[in-house]
């Protein structure tokens, strides 16, 4: 009987129904069984961490955020002293982060594009450069690569008074990188990220009339960057410029990329760059060769074949493990601590010396990364979505 049921039953009818209902009444008697367990073992862990913390007097908790922080920050994107409140420290780290993070994004994704089309171009030195590039910087460890590059930065590179300079606007030293900045300061930033939205979608706008949705919101970024670039300027032309000006032992001025950003911002797009431009040419040489040839038979060029049949079908399957390599990179940004760049990690080193609660640091700066990553594996899921849906 039991067989005839199987064998005869379809979706839909009785015994269908009972057979799935018990399915799932047997699942979710076993997920619950399962979060209970999970629930009091992480309960059983917790009281003990407690109770050890307890015997051997360490206070817990997270009061000690709204204490005075007890040092000061090199780098620090909000205003903030030694006085104020700790958790002001940890939000200047995450900004810093944050700011490292997505610089190096963005230019290792641009350097990495380059770097895979040139792996795949028909002339020789071009492949030879962008292998040499993959296998150098893909088979040297990040934090060998970190110390070489803050070696290079701190030491090689002249003084202040020697310093490398393009006229009055920008100064390459010892000290970072100097450059004219719109005395408007951070409301020139604003003035460009605001015109610089309203750009990029006129760019993507017109450009999607003529191309691919893909290559229309590459544009679009350019349009973005162009037009930020832009709007930076006429900031400064009509508000004036701060310049950065020689003193007798320093300079003065401007605005500042120091060394220890430079060092994990470099480092990081150097690094990462070699993965991506990998990931690239996968990618492209995955489109099967038929698809050259019935774009060539239709009559399009070179150019019109990348770009309307092979580059979108290569970024379906590269989107995924380019969502790999962003997490990566963010992961990697921790790495910063050892060239004194003040990230979160860093931020928590300093507060466990001065704090002494070191479980809840660690328990912050888990918590950072994971928010962070989880935001990044978002984003990436939804270009992913975008780019499945579209017609091939």
């Amino acid at each position: 009987m039991l067989f005839r049921d199987r064998m005869w039953s379809v979706p839909g009818d009785e015994a269908w129904r009972r057979r799935e209902k018990t399915r799932k009444r047997k699942e979710y008697t076993l997920q619950a069984v399962l979060v209970l367990l999970l629930v009091s073992v992480l309960a059983s862990l917790s009281l003990n961490v407690a109770e050890n913390l307890e015997a051997k007097n360490i206070r817990s908790g997270f009061d000690f955020l709204f204490g005075p922080a007890g040092f000061d920050i090199g780098e620090k994107l909000i205003a903030f002293q030694s006085s104020d409140a700790l958790w002001k420290a940890f939000l200047n780290g995450l900004f810093n982060t944050l700011r490292v993070s997505c610089w190096a994004i963005l230019s290792a994704t641009v350097l990495g594009v380059v770097v895979g089309a040139m792996r795949i171009s028909r002339h020789p030195m071009l492949r030879f450069l962008g292998a040499a590039h993959v296998e150098a910087y893909r088979n040297v460890p990040l934090l060998v690569l970190l110390l070489a590059i803050y070696l290079v930065v701190t030491e090689l590179l002249p003084g202040v008074r020697q310093a490398w300079h393009v006229g009055n606007w920008i100064y390459l030293s010892k000290t970072g990188l100097l450059y004219a900045a719109p005395l408007m300061g951070f409301k020139a930033v604003l003035c460009g990220l605001g015109v610089g939205l309203l750009g990029a979608w006129a760019g993507y706008k017109t450009a999607l009339r003529r191309t691919t949705g893909l290559f229309a919101g590459l544009i679009g970024l350019a349009a973005f960057a162009v037009t930020y670039v832009l709007v930076w300027v006429l900031c400064g032309v009509v508000g004036g410029w701060d310049v950065p000006v020689a003193t007798r032992f320093s300079m003065r001025g401007g605005s500042q990329l120091t060394p220890e950003f430079l060092t994990i911002w470099l480092g990081l797009t150097m690094f990462t760059s070699a993965a991506i431009a990998e990931i690239v040419r996968a990618g492209v040489q995955a489109v099967r060769p038929g698809q050259w040839h019935a774009a060539y038979a239709l009559g399009l060029t070179r150019g019109q074949t990348v770009s309307y049949v092979v580059f979108p079908q290569a970024m379906r399957l590269a989107i995924p493990p380019l969502a790999s390599q962003y997490m990566n990179l963010t992961k990697n940004s921790s790495l910063a601590v050892m060239v004194g760049y003040p990230d979160i990690v860093n931020i928590g080193n300093t507060a466990i010396n001065v704090s002494a609660q070191a479980l809840e640091v660690i328990a912050i700066i888990m918590a950072v990364y994971l928010t962070i990553n989880l935001v990044i594996a978002m984003i990436m899921n939804a270009v992913n979505a975008v780019i499945m849906r579209a017609p091939q």
